[in-house]
C-alpha cells in the first residue's frame, strides 16, 4: 500500500513534548516502525505547523495515487473547518489517529471537526493507533466493490 500520513502543528516535536500524552518516539521512529511492520507498504509523512500548508497538501493528494491517508492534525482537529472541507475532496476518506485519548483530556479536545468526514477515528493507543489505521485502510482497500 502507498500511504500518506499528514501531521499537524507540534507533531514535529514528538518525543520531546508531553511524553505522558504522546510517548517518547519521534516522527521518524513512527515511520520506521510502520515500515518494519508493513514492509510491503510505502509511507510518506508530511508535517506542518501551518493550517494552509496542510490544506494545500490535502488538495495535492486529491490527484495523487494513495491507497490510503492517515491524518493527525493535532490541535487543528478541534478547530479547522478548512481542513474538514478539504478532506471531503479526497476520493477515499482518510483515517484519523490521535496518540492520546482525546476524550480523556480537556473538554475542548473532545470534539473532532475533521473526524466526521473520516472513515474512522482511532484515539488513545499511541503509535499502535497508526498500525490499526494501516490495517483498517488495507481492509477497506481489499473490500471495495
Amino acid at each position: 500500500m502507498n500511504i500518506l500520513i499528514l501531521h499537524g502543528p507540534n507533531l514535529n516535536m514528538l518525543g520531546q513534548r508531553e511524553k505522558e500524552h504522546y510517548g517518547s518516539g519521534s516522527q521518524d521512529e513512527l515511520v520506521s516502525m510502520l515500515e518494519q511492520r508493513f514492509p510491503q507498504s510505502r509511507f510518506e509523512l508530511f508535517q506542518s505547523n501551518h493550517e494552509g500548508d496542510l490544506v494545500d497538501r490535502v488538495h495535492k493528494a486529491v490527484t495523487e495515487s494513495y491507497d490510503g491517508i492517515i491524518v493527525n492534525f493535532g490541535g487543528l482537529t478541534h478547530s479547522s473547518v478548512s481542513l474538514r472541507d478539504a478532506l471531503t475532496l479526497l476520493p477515499k476518506a482518510p483515517v484519523e489517529v490521535h496518540l492520546s485519548n482525546i476524550h480523556a483530556r480537556e473538554s475542548f479536545r473532545h470534539t473532532s471537526l475533521t473526524g466526521g468526514v473520516c472513515r474512522g477515528l482511532i484515539s488513545g493507543f499511541g503509535f499502535f493507533g497508526y498500525v490499526m489505521a494501516v490495517e483498517a485502510l488495507d481492509d477497506a482497500a481489499n473490500n471495495e466493490e
